[in-house]
């Protein structure tokens, strides 16, 4: 099996988050990416995205990875902007998703809006590869109806016939294969389907490439090397969020209960999420646990009383004892004591009246 040359495709990245920005761009630098943009947040990528049109010498990006939870325009926001704005260069750019939040409803909305793949956190050197690898080798047909535009929500022939869904056939639909070939039905129709060259796998493997390519395993292992020397500075980056969360939590102490809470619970939340994308990331899985612990116990809704806030130090607390010892990992016995630890003191506090 081949391999792909990635020095021939341009990516834009965006993130957040300066740290993971970093992390992720010096991966697709490990990859050999020939070219990387970064931006952000989505306001900067919609920014930058504009430049392109009246930029002759910008080169536009062939893949983008972005966050969604960002401001103030987040990932889910730069998709639609992406897949509907007039000033959009390339309306069916394969599009990556990247999130700690994957729950079933950040998922979805990807989908709806039109996102080719979901990539959640904590990621690897493996798994950024491999939906690298998908979007090049096994490209989505794209689909344009009266409610939707985007790449198709399966791919082409992977569901067996028992479970296929469409509502119309083929023969009712127009049919797109490029600007010079296509096949449209007998009666006019209001679903297209775009199958276009690859000529994103062209590019990647020059001409003639034929069949599926292996991953570089001295790429992915160099690239893995990386993410092991970026953990040595996520301790330090882990401990400035925890002081921001510590001295969030304070803040929310002093304002009067019911009363303008909301807003530190929200970056609470917020932060708690980057902690439970990134921990697995680095080497500390037991920090993505608690992060997400958090993120649950603070998410909109949530009660916002002193018993909230002492909940939320608790988890505080814990992460800071995984980082001060440097728990790895999920800490074995170590990890299970301090989560039963937590909890004991979580129904201890939901006691106090």
């Amino acid at each position: 099996m081949s391999s792909f040359d990635f020095r021939r495709l341009g990516v834009l990245l965006i993130e957040d988050n300066e740290f993971v920005r970093q992390t992720l761009e010096d991966l697709l630098r490990q990859f050999r990416f020939g070219r990387i943009a970064t931006a952000k947040n989505g306001e900067d990528a919609i920014d930058y995205m504009k430049t392109l049109g009246s930029a002759s010498s910008i080169i536009a990006p062939d893949i983008i990875i972005s966050d969604l939870v960002m401001t103030p325009i987040n990932g889910l926001l730069f998709l639609r902007w992406t897949r509907t704005a007039k000033e959009s260069t390339n309306r069916m750019i394969p599009f990556i998703m990247l999130s700690g939040a994957a729950d079933a409803a950040y998922v979805n909305s990807a989908r709806e809006l039109g996102g080719t793949e979901f990539l959640a956190k904590p990621f690897s050197a493996e798994s950024v590869y491999k939906h690298l690898l998908k979007v090049i080798e096994r490209p989505r047909q794209f689909v344009t109806t009266t409610k939707y535009f985007g790449p198709d929500r399966r791919r082409l022939r992977q569901d067996p016939p028992s479970q296929e869904r469409r509502l119309k056939d083929e023969k009712d639909v127009t049919i797109v294969y490029s600007a010079e070939k296509v096949v449209k039905p007998k009666t006019p129709t209001d679903v297209w389907y775009f199958r276009l060259p690859n000529h994103l796998k062209e590019k990647a493997g020059g001409g003639g490439f034929k069949g599926a390519a292996e991953m570089p395993l001295d790429l992915l292992e160099e690239a893995e090397h990386q993410l092991e020397r970026a953990a040595l500075d996520f301790t330090t980056w882990a401990q400035d969020y925890l002081k921001k969360l510590s001295d969030l939590c304070e803040q929310a102490l002093q304002a009067e209960e019911g009363i303008g809470r909301g807003k530190y619970f929200q970056e609470i939340n917020l932060l708690a999420l980057e902690l439970r994308g990134q921990g697995g990331t680095f080497g500390y899985s037991l920090i993505s646990t608690l992060g997400k612990m958090l993120y649950d116990v603070t998410i909109e809704g949530c009660s916002e009383d002193d018993k909230a806030v002492e909940i939320a130090k608790a988890h505080i607390d814990s992460m800071r004892a995984v980082m001060r010892e440097k728990i790895a990992g999920d800490g074995g016995q170590i990890g299970r004591e301090l989560l039963a630890s937590l909890k004991l003191s979580i129904k201890s506090k939901d006691k106090v009246v």
